[in-house]
């Protein structure tokens, strides 16, 4: 039998993420100085790689409630105070309040310098890079991707695609980068996928959560979201393959995690009756948009119990998991590849208990993938959360793996696709 006890110990023995080996760590000099920390990481067989880390003070469980309490003004009930560690968080970062022109320099700066990172750990020079595509569920500028890649060097004819659909966005972008059939790129005004194969492409989230949580009062969200980004390079069709994949959307009717729409959408779903827009945002810009259940008066962020996150993504999470596991299987099939296998599932880290949840339905279901916590440093970190992840898992992963990919966030929206790993030739 597992012990409750020592499997929590093992999420929370974790030093800060900036006092990790191979964390390259600076201050940026805005308000006191806001410290960034940025790991690289590389695969040279694969020809993958990236960079994830984080910027803002770190808070650990201990201090984090004070902090909280800092910010809004009065003491938290013990009801409002979350117990972190067996949702699988020990750490959160966030930075002090900034003028509104500070915000978006500290934002501009992080995005180019996580680009430009995830190119250098693929061997790229930024004017090598041919497409971007870059997930934030509260982008401090609509044109936020189109100013970090030119901030970072990458050209101005490069393709940009900015993906709006909360926690989901990173997975979202790399579906779009991969699957030429998904909706948005049949019905877009470019197949993004059909136009980025063969080349160099930057994916990623980058979350300020910490200016976007601020602003909500909302305790439980101040607890849970952190900031963070994760951006990976690869090689659509050459060094990752697509298999199948599915994009499911559903509304969230009861707002149970609602988060305002600080990009453009006509806030209607579309004749189709679809939450998503897909819009020309600039001659080399695209941008996802999707509909959200936005909270009363001007609160950026309402957020639910963490038990109701888990009732929220939980039930129809297994549906899009065992289905994509179902055209998987059909699809290996097909090939004559019966005996391959899921080398591993790389999942968003809402919290854990969803996580866990998921598992032991989809074990039910006859589905028994592995699905590592690794994000124990970070707390929930949005669209960032699973190229974090993937990262994490890189060096572990070899040429021929199967993975899959499962991403799910607020509105609500679930994408998860299948892809195979191949060796880099040149």
């Amino acid at each position: 039998m597992s012990n409750p006890k020592a499997e929590i110990s093992a999420y929370t023995n974790h030093p800060s993420f900036f006092d990790q080996q191979n964390v390259q760590v600076e201050r940026l000099p805005y308000g006191t100085g806001i410290p960034i920390g940025i790991e690289q990481v590389t695969h040279p067989e694969l020809g993958l790689g990236g960079a994830y880390g984080t910027w803002g003070d770190p808070y650990d469980n201990a201090s984090l409630r004070g902090y909280v309490e800092s910010l809004l003004g009065r003491s938290l009930s013990e009801d409002e105070v979350l117990d972190l560690a067996p949702l699988g968080f020990i750490w959160r970062h966030h930075i002090e309040d900034l003028e509104d022109e500070d915000h978006f320099a500290v934002e501009i700066g992080v995005g180019a310098r996580f680009l430009r990172k995830a190119a250098e750990a693929c061997g790229w020079e930024p004017s090598e890079i041919e497409g971007v595509l870059i997930g934030s569920s509260g982008p401090i500028a609509h044109d936020y991707t189109e100013q970090i890649a030119s901030a970072a060097g990458i050209p101005e004819s490069a393709l940009k695609v900015s993906i709006h659909k909360a926690c989901d966005s990173s997975m979202a972008g790399l579906h779009l980068a991969l699957n030429p059939d998904l909706p948005a790129n049949r019905g877009g005004p470019r197949n993004i996928a059909k136009e980025l194969y063969g080349k160099k492409v930057l994916v990623g989230g980058i979350e300020g959560l910490s200016r976007f949580v601020r602003w909500s009062n909302d305790a439980f969200a101040m607890q849970i979201f952190g900031n963070g980004a994760g951006v990976i390079g690869l090689i659509p069709d050459t060094n990752m393959r697509f298999l199948v994949g599915k994009t499911h959307e559903s509304f969230d009717e009861k707002g149970t995690l609602a988060v305002r729409m600080y990009y453009p959408h006509s806030r209607r779903n579309n004749d189709n009756d679809l939450m998503e827009e897909v819009q020309q945002a600039g001659d080399n810009h695209i941008r996802l948009a999707g509909f959200m259940h936005e909270p009363e008066g001007n609160a950026p962020l309402a957020m639910g119990s963490p038990m109701g996150m888990v009732k929220l993504f939980v039930r129809t999470g297994v549906e899009v998991v065992k289905d994509i596991y179902s055209a998987y299987s059909a699809h290996i099939k097909s090939l004559g590849l019966q005996d391959k296998q899921i080398t591993t599932m790389v999942v968003h880290h809402a919290n854990l208990k969803i996580n866990k949840f998921k598992k032991k339905k989809l074990k039910k279901l006859g589905i028994d993938l592995p699905m590592p916590w690794v994000l124990t440093e970070f707390g929930n970190v949005s669209a960032a959360s699973n190229m974090i992840a993937f990262l994490r898992q890189l060096s572990g992963l070899k040429s021929g793996d199967h993975i899959l990919l499962y991403g799910f966030g607020a509105g609500t929206y679930y994408d998860a696709l299948a892809v195979e790993l191949n060796a880099l030739t040149t």
